[in-house]
């Protein structure tokens, strides 16, 4: 299809490249001016990838960078509210030096453009698409989206699988991004600045949701906890209303109750013989403690004080003394951690 088309189709609302993504992935300046290059030298771009879905509207599975940098390059690109993205001006091209500074369509006669005849032949280039229908289940989503990494994304794994989670889903996408804003949850992981930016804490408010319930003979097939919690997104898309509103109350209730023993505190390494907590957030203690109260189901069953004499008696077993799980993998680990937690607070 040519570039002209496609742009038609997002005007038209035909074409959803999803504004959640375009704070999640960082293409830099030079990134999109390269793009822009490449279609003037006539470089043929990668294939896009989109699924039909049951209105008809194409959503962008692979190719979501390209797409809003064309579009942002055309003066058309949307925000998360429908309001529009400030033009893309190129900047200094490998080839094309004459293309610095220019835009699109200028606003005004003071500001470098395209020529009407440029303008024609950057619509006119063509893209690949191809289209996986409505009949197509949301696997095949799934493992078309894992390519979106191909191309230089700066993405962290978890703003990736919120895009997969957005693709299939965005009713679970917003429901796993509010409860990761809980207030008691986000206070006791603590976590920097940074990391809430990566949107680490909806990776753990979805680890949270997977693994509080998991059968313990399922841990030992685990493997890679990304790709593991990449692959259990197509069954939390299935995830009724009355399961969605379950694990949100249990979550906020394990959370309040670990932030009224504690705060932050709750989820570091204890040192029983200073009796003081330890470095930052460990995912030890996320396991064993948040998921250990979480797999009960029913939070207020413990007190705080119960809370922190268990906490207590966690740290003081010879095989959760500090660096005990130095040299193993994360799936190693959590063959012990949450078979651990159910124990530590099975009554």
């Amino acid at each position: 299809m040519s570039i002209g088309e496609l742009s038609n189709l997002y005007r038209d609302g035909e074409l959803d490249i999803h504004p959640e993504f375009q704070r999640i992935f960082r293409w830099t300046s030079e990134q999109k001016t390269r793009l822009i290059e490449s279609i003037l030298l006539g470089i043929p771009l990668p294939s896009i990838f989109v699924a039909q879905n049951t209105s008809g509207i194409w959503d962008v599975v692979d190719g979501v960078q390209r797409m809003s940098t064309i579009f942002q390059f055309m003066n058309i690109l949307k925000g998360e509210d429908g309001e529009p993205i400030d033009p893309f001006i190129c900047k200094a091209a490998p080839f094309l030096k004459s293309i610095e500074g220019m835009s699109f369509e200028a606003a005004d006669a003071a500001t470098a453009s395209f020529s009407p005849a440029q303008r024609l032949d950057f619509k006119r280039a063509r893209i690949d698409v191809k289209i996986i229908k409505r009949e197509s289940d949301k696997r095949a989503k799934y493992d078309l989206f894992q390519r979106l990494n191909s191309y230089g994304s700066l993405a962290t794994e978890q703003e990736l699988r919120n895009c997969l989670l957005v693709s299939m889903s965005k009713k679970h996408f917003e429901w796993l991004e509010k409860i990761a804003e809980d207030e008691s949850f986000k206070e006791v992981l603590d976590l920097p600045h940074r990391l809430l930016e990566e949107r680490y804490h909806m990776e753990l408010a979805l680890r949270f949701v997977v693994f509080r319930k998991i059968d313990e003979s399922q841990l030992k097939r685990i493997g890679n906890i990304g790709e593991y919690l990449t692959s259990a997104l197509v069954d939390f898309t299935e995830y009724s209303d009355g399961q969605l509103a379950h694990e949100a109350a249990v979550l906020h209730d394990t959370f309040t109750l670990l932030n009224d023993a504690g705060g932050s505190a709750m989820l570091r390494r204890w040192d029983a013989q200073t009796g003081r907590t330890a470095g930052s957030f460990a995912l030890t203690a996320f396991e064993i403690i948040a998921m250990g109260i979480g797999y009960y189901d029913s939070p207020d069953r413990i007190d705080v004080d119960d809370l922190k004499t268990r906490r207590a008696e966690l740290w003081q077993k010879d095989e959760f003394k500090s660096r005990f799980s130095f040299g193993l993998s994360a799936d190693q680990r959590m063959r012990k951690t949450i078979p651990a937690g159910r124990v530590l607070f099975a009554s």
